[in-house]
């Protein structure tokens, strides 16, 4: 089988849509997409014919997300193998659709009942070490059933399987099918306060050699031995060492360079008092907290719980560096709103949406990949990532 010409058909080319046109259309709108990111889908495909096949793709039975992103998903696992480390970072965005209240299939997005409308999406991005998107992993999007609205203390009760909040656990074993097809790359998904779950933990720590989690904690857990709550013992610990980050300027806020006490220890977690049945399970605390802050400023504290042990200052600091790595989801996400204008998409559906917004997707990362490349490797000649066309 002849190599892929360019990116475009490394990500989508060879997706079982069923029919040839179909896949190569794929590939053409993909290109078209990327040559003008910011533009709208008649601006970026330029003829009325190339306009009409783009939404006649998306419309198309079989273009759902997954099938559309499948072959990126591969590509992405692919790339990570020449990694020693992946970081596995996920997120949940919101794409606000309130312009174009016609769409059908829409949800709210926010908390309010007559608030925006839009779909949902929790995405995971592969990063490396050095904070270079490798891809994505995985990508869930769905709309809110507006009959939930305001039935949050019932939901409490349900398993997490109906939960919203098992994207955490699906992302998750996204990142451990790829531990099992890369056994020399080890992979660490990464969360915020949100993926604090107590079943998320039981998840990772149920495959010891599997992929590991790395989560910053937002609940003060009780532990067990009598070691009281997870910041209280934080707390009486001596630190290990003072480790020093540059803090970027932020609005108002000037630069500074962060003094952070870190302390780690090995902790035994209690289940929540709703789910005894769960047990307890052993995890890996790590505390960063900024001492002799300037006056007015609020101290840094990033309490980080993870399946990877941690016995020395040097390891803790590796995982705090990891951690720090997160932002860069951020990063993907402000390049596909701003960067690829998905939220000005006018496609009447919600499925026709998903499947645009999987090209967007892969557009977006490959974007973000050249612009992180260019910055990290800024002598290299321009052809070792470009087409002579491109």
């Amino acid at each position: 089988k002849a190599p892929p010409v360019d990116w475009a058909e490394e990500e989508f080319g060879n997706i079982g849509l069923g029919d040839k046109r179909l896949s190569r259309r794929l590939v053409t709108i993909a290109r078209d997409f990327y040559a003008r990111p910011q533009a709208s889908i008649p601006q970026a495909c330029q003829t009325r014919a190339k306009t009409k096949a783009a939404y006649r793709l998306f419309d198309h039975p079989e273009t759902h997300m997954d099938i559309l992103l499948s072959q990126h998903y591969t590509a992405t696992v692919n790339r990570c193998k020449a990694e020693s480390i992946v970081l596995a970072v996920q997120d949940t965005a919101t794409l606000n659709y309130s312009a174009h209240p016609a769409t059908g299939d829409l949800g709210l997005i926010g908390s309010r009942k007559e608030g925006a409308i839009g779909l949902l999406m929790h995405d995971t991005m592969a990063f490396n070490t050095d904070g270079v998107p490798l891809g994505l992993l995985d990508v869930q999007s769905w709309a809110r059933d507006p009959e939930e609205f305001g039935k949050k203390k019932k939901r409490h009760k349900l398993p997490i399987e109906e939960k919203e909040s098992f994207k955490w656990l699906k992302s998750f074993n996204k990142a451990a099918e790829a531990q099992r097809v890369c056994p020399d790359t080890a992979f660490v998904s990464v969360g915020d306060r949100e993926a604090d779950i107590y079943e998320l933990f039981m998840l990772a720590t149920a495959e010891p050699a599997g992929a590991k989690l790395l989560v910053r904690a937002e609940q003060n857990r009780l532990l067990t031995d009598e070691q009281g709550h997870l910041w209280e013992h934080m707390g009486s610990i001596n630190a290990a060492g003072i480790q020093e980050i540059h803090i970027p300027r932020q609005g108002k806020r000037n630069a500074r360079i962060a003094q952070l006490e870190v302390r780690f220890s090995e902790t035994t977690l209690e289940p929540p008092k709703s789910k005894q049945e769960l047990g307890p399970l052993r995890i890996w605390a790590v505390q960063a907290l900024e001492v002799n802050t300037p006056e007015n400023v609020e101290a840094l504290e990033w309490m980080l719980l993870t399946t990877w042990p941690v016995t020395d200052f040097d390891q803790a600091v590796e995982k705090l560096g990891w951690y720090a790595k997160r932002w860069g989801i951020e990063v993907f996400h402000r390049t596909l709103k701003s960067g690829c204008k998905i939220e000005e998409r006018q496609l009447g559906q919600a499925d026709r949406i998903e499947a645009c917004l999987a090209v967007d997707l892969v557009v977006a990362w490959r974007i973000y990949y050249l612009t992180k490349l260019g910055r990290d490797t800024p002598d290299v000649p321009c052809t070792v990532y470009f087409e002579d066309s491109e």
